[in-house]
């Protein structure tokens, strides 16, 4: 098994549910989409395809 490291953002996520949301004719608010990028985030780590790891930027 090969680990490679990834770097998951949350707004990136929003992003990309706005975007995809729109084309279906979903109009999402901020807040929305604040939680969809929060699911799918949480939805990664429960099937452990990541692992939330936080590193100090000091």
């Amino acid at each position: 098994m090969r680990e490679i490291e990834v770097f998951i953002d949350t707004e990136e996520i929003a992003e990309f549910f706005l975007k995809e949301l729109v084309q279906r004719g979903f109009v999402p608010t901020e807040d929305e989409l604040d939680e969809i990028a929060d699911i799918a985030f949480e939805y990664l780590i429960a099937k452990c395809i990541i692992d939330e790891e936080w590193e100090d930027d000091e």
